[in-house]
Parts: structure tokens; sequence; C-alpha cells
């Protein structure tokens, strides 16, 4: 099995980066993740997160940046990424109300994924659940946002949880988009009628199928994320990571 890494998003620990950012990507670095994708830096500039990084051994996979920013401050979201290290950038979240507003998406994401490529950076669409739903030509929306645009402006960053929940495998997906799958949010969720988020190998998602799949569909970073913990993040974290260890001996 290929070595493919193993990263955090750190929205997972929002409350804890808020309070104290260098501390948490000491932890980060403690469990054995090896990168972070960032959602906002806090108060550190590009230059001095990439020194810390690089003083704790962890990488800059990606980072999320909100459409408007995609959209209207490009130029310095690309600067940042290459001075942090990072190789991607992720459309995090997208709110619509028809379809129209899809149509729209895809040409800002048409002209920015050119322009992220020009640049060597590759962006990326993460999805939720609602992409799922199926648009006036039968298609869903997200098939329609990564068959309506090419590899060169736009990859993905498949959410299994939110596939799941959506009533879709996440394996066919992975299946549907191999070669433009290089992010992977894994994430586990609860059996019964809440399907709430859960750590890592104590929920209903087929994780072991996803992980066994990941080489085949040219994944390059596993991105561990959730979005919400009964227990503290910090501990969700650990048993997560404890599981994929488990799974990926190449973690130890």
């Amino acid at each position: 099995m290929k070595a493919i890494p193993v990263a955090v998003q750190l929205y997972t620990l929002r409350d804890e980066t808020e309070q104290d950012f260098e501390g948490t990507l000491r932890k980060v670095a403690e469990l054995g993740f090896d990168g972070v994708e960032f959602a906002g830096l806090g108060d550190y500039s590009a230059k001095e997160m990439r020194k810390l990084l690089d003083e704790l051994g962890l990488q800059a996979v990606s980072s999320h940046v909100p459409l408007e920013q995609i959209e209207n401050n490009l130029t310095q979201v690309i600067e940042e990424q290459k001075i942090l290290g990072s190789r991607y950038v992720v459309c995090p979240y997208f709110e619509h109300e028809s379809e129209a507003d899809y149509k729209n998406l895809i040409a800002k994401l048409k002209h920015a994924g050119e322009e992220c490529h020009l640049k060597g950076i590759t962006l990326c669409y993460h999805n939720h659940d609602f992409e799922l739903e199926k648009l006036s030509d039968g298609r869903t929306a997200l098939d329609t946002i990564f068959g309506d645009t090419d590899s060169t402006q736009l990859q993905t960053e498949l959410d299994i949880y939110w596939l799941q929940k959506a009533g879709k495998n996440p394996i066919e997906w992975m299946d549907r988009y191999q070669g433009r799958s290089p992010l992977l949010h894994l994430k586990d969720m609860t059996t019964d009628e809440e399907k709430f988020f859960a750590e890592l190998g104590t929920g209903g998602v087929d994780i072991d199928s996803v992980l066994a799949k990941g080489e085949e569909t040219g994944i390059q970073w596993w991105v561990v994320e959730q979005d919400a913990s009964r227990i503290t993040p910090i501990k969700s974290l650990e048993i997560s990571m404890n599981y994929l260890k488990t799974k990926l001996p190449y973690l130890f």
C-alpha cells in the first residue's frame, strides 16, 4: 500500500487554535499527523505560519478559502499558498438558492481554477450532502460542477461523510473521479437516526474500503475532519488517528 500521508482539517480545532494556535499545532504533530489543512491562519502571517510548520515537521497540505476570497482576492490567496508550501486551494462551501446559482459558481470556479493552474496551484471543491440533489437535467449538482469543468480547472475533495449521508456510496464516487481526487475527507457517521459525526472506526462508514481504494484512485492526502464531537476535539482526533495507525502501518 502506498504511504498516503494524513492531515487534519484545522476547522476541527477551531476553538483550540483561537486560544493557542502554536500549542494546538504541537499537539497535532504529537498525535502523528503529517500535515494540516487550514481554515484560516488566525493572527499569523503566511511566513510566520510556514516557520512554525517547519519547526514542528508539519506540511501545509491545502487551505479552505471562502468563495468570495477565491473570486475577489485570488492573487493573494495563491501567494499565501506558495509561502505555506501548499499545493491546493479548496472551495469549502457554497450557498445557493437556485440552479442558476450553480451555473454562476461553475463560471467562477473555471476562471479561478485556470488562474491557479497557471501558478502551479490546484483548485478543489469540497462537497456537502446538498450537492447530491438532482438538477433539472437529471444530473446531481456535484456531477454538474465536475462535468462542466475539466481536471486542470477543478479537482475534488470528496467528503465521505456527506456522500454517505446523502445516500451515496463513497467508493463509487472515488471510482467516478479516479485521478481527479487528490484530497479526501475521512469522516465516520453514527449508525443511529441522528447520523452524527463519529470518530473513525466507530461508525457505519466503510472506512477500510475507502483506505484500500486510495492508491488506485490517486489520493495524495487523507484529511481527517471532525465537524463536531461529543468529546474534546483533541481526544476525538486521537481516537481517529489510533484507528488509522491500525490500518496504515506506515504511520508508526
